[in-house]
């Protein structure tokens, strides 16, 4: 995106566009520019300011600023394109959470001033940062700042301009590895990644490319770790509030030893101004993925091949599980490394290899993080009963191949009764028991169980006929249980529900 003087006068129109302008939401850089935004300097991070280090940070930025770069990409937009159906094109707009997805459909909209048609798209320009790793060329960015890019362009700290290709990227961590083209030999300067992750509160210093303007330094403290903010299958975000700003993108930043911890990516605004909350890219997780794309131009990762669900507390407590935690198996894939096994639907896996699951999220870096043909030992939780099997991770296929393995009819899905607000009918297909009619404000209401849901298991047994369900349901109750659980197919989608258990069902 080319920047604007910001020197010339402004009317409160202008400043209002300008505005619309820095707030635009995140993972944007392709067709916006670069996708992090954010305004002043805030108020908790002035505050930090005041308690800096004695020496400050300039023998640090020193140090670590000629390995920082500014990424331009050209890209070549619809001739015409507007800017909200540019918006409407942008892939996975959907999938974002609404505070994120907002600034995406906001940006360049009449409500905020600006003109419906914006001739800087017909440029093809934005700008983004980076960091050499090594003194070859070697370069990191978000994949958003090199999405589509017809040609890429780097600017070093003294000012000269250098053409790069990208190696790799992986979407789903939003990385991207860049090479100098025709170094001629040159060597460049690099910063490491840390070794360790940093601790909350521990100090961070962002440099990178804000609006276009080069070399920026701004400072704070890791606020969190682990957030997930719903950009991806791997969110395992630092939360940081060091100032980052549009241009941002792929930019690092560095502990007080200069060795980068996190790459600068995102940031949440719900007002529209910058509130300090920024999300970088663990340096643990960065790591990994630019050695695969170094090394292969791709990543690859262990599968399993199970769709899991969330154990909740009903469901933990139907489990006999003295907490929520693990992932539970709602559908296996076609011929998958899990299937294989001999993992089934209903098994709660709750460590891979003597390490605790904690949510389904856990699981999936856990396995994506397994060499595939390597062996995996799975704990799971199977009919109250613990065993471990041991499987043979596979490699993960494309999107498309494992929805494709998915959309298989799998023989199991949850089930309920009379007494938990349920008409249940034999399934047309013979295969699992549908549900006619739900009592409003039953147990199974607030479940959000429909008419027209499918009752594929009731406490781990296949049920083909209300009286299957009755007979699960007496089952579970004479084991003591306080809830049972079903297996439940909506339209192609499964899920478990735990329902408390009733001195009567039917």
């Amino acid at each position: 995106m080319t920047t604007r003087n910001f020197n010339t006068p402004r009317t409160g129109k202008t400043r209002r566009s300008l505005m619309a302008l820095a707030i635009a939401g995140m993972l944007s850089a392709t067709a916006l520019g670069t996708g992090v935004t954010g305004l002043a300097l805030p108020p908790a991070s002035a505050q930090a300011m005041m308690a800096a280090p004695a020496q400050g940070f300039a023998d640090l930025v020193e140090k670590v600023m000629p390995a920082v770069v500014s990424v331009e990409v050209t890209f070549q937009p619809a001739a015409g394109q507007d800017s909200h159906g540019l918006m409407k094109k942008l892939p996975g707009l959907d999938s974002l959470p609404p505070e994120f997805r907002k600034f995406f459909k906001d940006f360049g909209g009449q409500r905020f001033g600006l003109p419906r048609r914006m001739p800087q798209f017909h440029q093809g320009k934005a700008v983004g940062s980076g960091f050499f790793i090594s003194s070859d060329g070697y370069i990191v960015t978000n994949n958003h700042v090199v999405k589509h890019a017809s040609e890429v362009k780097i600017k070093t700290n003294d000012g000269k301009t250098w053409k790069a290709r990208v190696i790799g990227a992986d979407p789903k961590t939003d990385l991207a590895l860049l090479k100098v083209i025709d170094a001629n030999g040159r060597k460049f300067p690099a910063v490491e990644f840390a070794e360790k992750d940093p601790r909350v509160g521990d100090w961070v210093v962002a440099v990178g490319n804000p609006f276009g303007f080069g070399g920026t330094v701004t400072t704070g403290i890791v606020s969190a770790r682990g957030r997930q903010i719903g950009a991806g299958p791997y969110d395992d975000f630092l939360q940081i509030d060091a100032p980052i700003n549009k241009g941002n993108s792929g930019g690092p930043a560095f502990n007080l030893k200069g060795k980068v911890v996190g790459v600068n990516t995102a940031i949440f605004s719900p007002s529209g101004g910058s509130v300090g909350i920024g999300f970088a890219i663990p340096a643990s997780v960065a790591r990994e993925i630019i050695m695969d794309l170094k090394s292969k131009g791709h990543v690859t990762r262990g599968w399993l091949g199970v769709q899991i669900q969330q154990v909740t507390k009903d469901i933990a407590e139907s489990l006999g599980l003295d907490e929520p935690r693990g992932a539970i198996v709602v559908k296996l894939t076609d011929k998958s490394p899990a299937r294989e096994a001999g993992i089934r639907t209903g098994d709660t896996i709750l460590q891979v290899n003597g390490e605790k699951v904690k949510d389904p999220r856990d699981l999936a870096r856990k396995i994506a993080h397994v060499k595939p043909g390597d062996e995996a030992r799975l704990t799971i939780l199977r009919d109250g009963e613990r065993k471990t099997i041991t499987v043979k991770i596979g490699s993960m296929p494309s999107d498309r191949k494992i929805a494709e393995g998915f959309g298989e009819k799998d023989k199991a899905a949850p089930a309920s009764a009379s007494a938990m607000g349920l008409a249940l009918k034999r399934a047309d297909d013979g295969q699992g028991v549908a549900i006619v009619s739900v009592k409003p404000g039953s147990q199974a209401a607030k479940k959000n169980l429909r008419p027209g849901d499918i009752i594929l298991e009731v406490a781990g047994i296949e049920v083909n006929s209300p009286e299957a369900v009755k007979a699960a349901i007496g089952k579970a109750a004479k084991k003591g249980k306080k809830s049972v659980l079903f297996l439940v197919r909506s339209g192609e989608a499964q899920r478990f529900v735990a329902l408390p258990m009733k001195k009567k069902a039917g």
